[in-house]
């Protein structure tokens, strides 16, 4: 619960300063200053191994700091989109427990590069806090890195604070770096008390005291990046010193919007809003359930924007942390007692109330909201079965501090529920339990030794299972790869591997391709003088790419000099698969149009007779969608564009708009092949020199392979043609069948159809009407008494189905009064079936449809059963059908009491 320090109101005065016009304060007062105003970076870091997502502003100007690339200006400015929700900086614990924690958060930030260095960036954040903000300097404090003398001097004396108000910390505080490596220094931070009464003066201790009890709040951290901390951990110089400084708007609007928390500014108030629309019961600070309202506005910005940045559910890396954070926010809505998406709603809301400064919430609101609805509701499937089992491993009021969930059970509550490791930790914390992660972890473990294992038994041995055999170097020299430009070589061998039967050669020139980016390798042939090898494997070996396969003939001796060879694969076989290269990167040009640019690859397949895309997105494709991408892709091949491929240094290539695929290693110089106009990606396979040499591209299908990954195969050019001719035939054949024309076979397919259902309509009525294929075999009139009587009929009849069968006995007992009776169906290859039917009137007496069928299914060999009205049993003794229908009259006559 929140304690009020300045206003605990959940509205705004109206003369507050909103969120929007901070930001754009801070934006433009560096501006009149000489800094440019850079747009935010992604939240997807690029080329970054070492960084989940974007965690400071700093972040898009690494390289530049590093001094690894150079930058058009000196000086910048930003608002920077930020998430702390996985690796080092992880602040998903505290979200909705404190004033001030966020996964999502917005960092205002003024940077120089190697020119303004500590005096400048003191004076700056100064005079913008103080002057344009308004802030009491008498509330202000600094602190500085203990040995930072000259940050202390200039706060004293080119600021005038007081010296009681300057703190020397340790590394802890004020040393700053983004992760374990990479740029980093002392740093100065700037924080606001927002007490009632600001004490004259105070000791380190209760300074830093105040601090956690958040009645003094850190606003400003401004680093003097000075160094590059390598591996080992060692702090090197940076090329020039900089500057990178950060504050987070979030707290800033706190402060100057005179509001108590993070949560009860306008960047959360229109959301926690949305929350209690969504569950009926409006936002209560004060309530025991106001935490899950704050977890779930705090999550829905970082679903929006992390959608928004290219980040798709999944259950691994980024995505895991995405699916882990819609999943969170389903348990707290589940907590407010909803049983349906909650968190989509507030996501619109978030798009709502942030798309003017983030355009790209607006343009992909679509896709945002239907991501996070199936989400959602994928958990919502799982939840309650995973909530039971969570409260018999962990029953409320049995842990009281020493209760442990085991590994195996955590893990089945993620394997078979869907729940997080840190949901469960979370869930188990509020229970006075812990989890046992070694344990969780091991049996996470043995899960993925198994799916290798399983993979691996899976897969063809090749020529790498026999490891033992040597290589031997038959000649110096070092290989290249020729095969973008040719398919038939001679060559030199440079290194061979004997394997009895079998035989592997690195080539000097190499024109065979090794399977990359979903291109498979390259078959063909290795002919020298008295051998050959029949190639049908490709490996990459530490001297090159080896080729391998049957051996036909002798190899010669390493010191003789019969090894040059001529090397060739096949033409058009790889003409088959630069088509379906270059089609799958229109293809995927085309669906990023259609459905939206959070379609990014997942996978892909391209051989010489198909090729296959995985993607992202979260449901089928209609028709529509699906007619639409292969017109698309069909322009383009049309549109005979060239497609050209260039070297290029990484950086250059994605700053220029290729497109790198997510999980895919790229070095400093990458291959960049660009349709003009239609696509642009990072590519090393081989693709045609034109569009237009793909010919046709068809869609042969499009289904579901994970959850929110769908895959499209499709063929091309001969493969394409092949379809067509494959599919016109059936067309011919269909016609024919139907005595008719192709261009006329639907229109007449039609009119059979409504011809046969216009007959089966009249049979239902004759059969109904009992007449038809309908032997009588038995009747009688039964005296009941006072005047009452019963009816039984023994009856065969020919049906379709058990559906006529039973549409018989509907109409008989619609006729009302008491009756029964057994009905002996003949059905289509020589099936056979008894029902029988007995009336209400009857049931009431004591006779019942399921007794009656044992009776007189025994005497045809038959076995059955069923309810009161309508049983059924089967028949293996045909001959005595007729005896059964008779028999049915004397088992109905016994059970109403009367003798056999």
């Amino acid at each position: 619960m929140f304690r009020a320090r300045i206003d605990s109101r959940t509205d705004l005065h109206a003369s507050a300063m909103k969120a929007a016009d901070i930001r754009q304060k801070f934006l433009e007062f560096f501006r009149a200053r000489g800094h440019e105003v850079r747009p935010s970076g992604t939240l997807v870091p690029a080329d970054d191994p070492t960084l989940l997502f974007t965690n400071a502003g700093m972040v898009p100007f690494k390289k530049v700091f590093l001094g690894q690339e150079a930058a058009p200006f000196s000086r910048a400015t930003t608002s920077q989109k930020c998430v702390r929700a996985g690796g080092k900086h992880n602040d998903l614990e505290e979200v909705g427990r404190t004033a001030r924690h966020h996964t999502f958060f917005e960092m205002l930030g003024n940077f120089s590069f190697g020119d303004y260095f500590k005096r400048d960036a003191v004076q700056y954040a100064w005079e913008l806090l103080t002057e344009v903000y308004g802030l009491d300097p008498a509330r202000l404090y600094a602190t500085v890195h203990h040995t930072d003398d000259e940050a202390a001097a200039l706060w004293a004396d080119v600021v005038g604070l007081p010296p009681e108000r300057i703190f020397r910390l340790g590394d802890k505080d004020n040393f700053w770096q983004m992760a374990d490596t990479g740029p980093c220094g002392p740093c100065s931070e700037l924080h606001y008390d927002v007490r009632e009464v600001v004490p004259e003066r105070q000791t380190t201790e209760e300074f830093e005291a105040a601090g956690e009890r958040e009645d003094i709040i850190e606003l400003w951290n401004l680093v003097f990046m000075q160094f590059d901390r390598d591996t080992s951990g060692r702090l090197n110089p940076l090329p020039a010193p900089s500057i990178d400084t950060g504050a987070g708007l979030e707290r800033l609007a706190m402060v100057l919007q005179g509001v108590d928390t993070n949560y009860h500014t306008d960047l959360f108030l229109p959301l926690l809003a949305r929350v209690g629309q969504a569950v009926g019961r409006a936002y209560d600070s004060e309530s025991a359930e106001a935490v899950s309202y704050r977890v779930l506005a705090d999550h829905a910005r970082a679903v929006a924007f992390l959608l928004a940045d290219g980040v798709f559910p999944s259950n691994e890396g980024r995505g895991y942390v995405l699916r882990r954070i819609l999943r969170r926010a389903v348990r707290h809505a589940w907590l407010l007692g909803v049983r349906e998406p909650v968190l989509v709603d507030v996501v619109d809301a978030v798009v709502d109330s942030m798309s003017g400064a983030y355009p790209e919430l607006g343009q992909r609101r679509d896709h945002l909201l239907r991501t996070t609805r199936s989400e959602e509701e994928r958990f919502l499937a799982t939840i309650e079965g995973g909530m039971v089992r969570f409260d018999q491993v962990a029953p409320d009021g049995a842990g009281d501090g020493g209760g442990v969930i085991s590994g195996d059970e955590a893990f089945r509550l993620y394997d078979t529920f869907g729940f997080p490791l840190d949901l469960t930790e979370l869930m188990a914390e509020e229970r006075g339990y812990t989890v046992d992660v070694p344990g969780f972890e091991a049996s996470l473990e043995e899960q993925r030794r198994r799916s290798r294992a399983d993979r691996a038994s899976a897969s063809p041995a090749g020529d790498e299972a026999d490891e033992s055999a040597p290589w031997e170097r038959v000649a110096e020299g070092d290989q290249s790869f020729v095969g973008y430009t040719s398919t038939e070589v001679s060559t030199r061998v440079l290194h061979v591997r004997r394997m009895d039967e079998r035989a592997q050669v690195v080539l000097e020139d190499n024109p065979f391709y090794v399977e990359s980016g979903g291109q498979v390798s390259d078959g063909g042939r290795v002919e020298g003088e008295g051998w050959a090898i029949d190639i049908d494997h490709v490996e990459k070996v530490e001297a090159g790419t080896a080729v391998g396969g049957p051996l036909q003939g002798e190899l010669p001796d390493p010191s003789e000099d019969r090894w040059t060879a001529g090397a060739l694969v096949p033409s058009d076989v790889r003409r088959d698969t630069a088509r379906n290269h270059t089609a799958t990167h229109l293809l995927h040009a085309a669906l990023r149009r259609v459905l939206g640019e959070h379609v990014v690859q997942r996978g892909s397949l391209v051989a010489p007779q198909r090729l296959r895309f995985d993607f992202a997105h979260p449901g089928p494709m209609s028709a529509e969608e699906r007619a639409e991408v292969e017109v698309l892709v069909n322009e383009a091949v049309w549109a005979d564009h060239p497609v050209r491929t260039e070297v290029r240094a990484y950086a250059d290539a994605v700053s220029g708009g290729a497109m790198a695929l997510f999980g895919e290693k790229y070095g400093d110089k990458v291959r960049v092949v660009d349709v003009p106009g239609v696509s642009t990606e990072l590519c090393g396979g081989t693709h045609v020199r034109h569009t237009g040499e793909i010919g046709l591209f068809r869609i042969v299908g499009e289904s579901g392979v994970a959850a929110g990954v769908r895959r499209v195969e499709a063929v091309t050019g001969p493969g394409a043609f092949r379809l067509m001719k494959e599919r016109e035939d059936w067309l011919d054949d269909v016609a024919s069948a139907l005595r008719t024309q192709p261009s006329a076979a639907a229109q007449k397919a039609q009119q059979l159809l409504r011809e046969v259902a216009d007959l089966e309509a009249l049979l239902d009525e004759v059969r109904r009407g009992g007449g038809g294929a309908e032997t009588e075999v038995a009747r009688h009139t039964f005296d009941l008494g006072d005047g009452a009587t019963a009816e039984y009929r023994g009856v065969r009849i020919k049906a379709r189905g058990a559906d006529d069968a039973r549409a018989w006995g509907d109409a008989f007992l619609e006729e009302g009064g008491a009756r029964a009776a057994v009905l002996a169906a003949e059905m289509p290859e020589d099936k056979r079936t008894l029902f029988t039917f007995v009336s209400d009137g009857l049931i009431s007496r004591g006779v019942r449809a399921d007794a009656v069928v044992r009776e007189v299914a025994a005497m045809v060999g038959g076995r059955g059963g069923g309810r009161p009205h309508m049983a059924q049993a089967g028949i293996e003794n045909p001959e005595k059908v007729d005896d059964a229908l008779l028999a049915g009259r004397a088992v109905v006559e016994r059970l109403l009491g009367g003798a056999p």
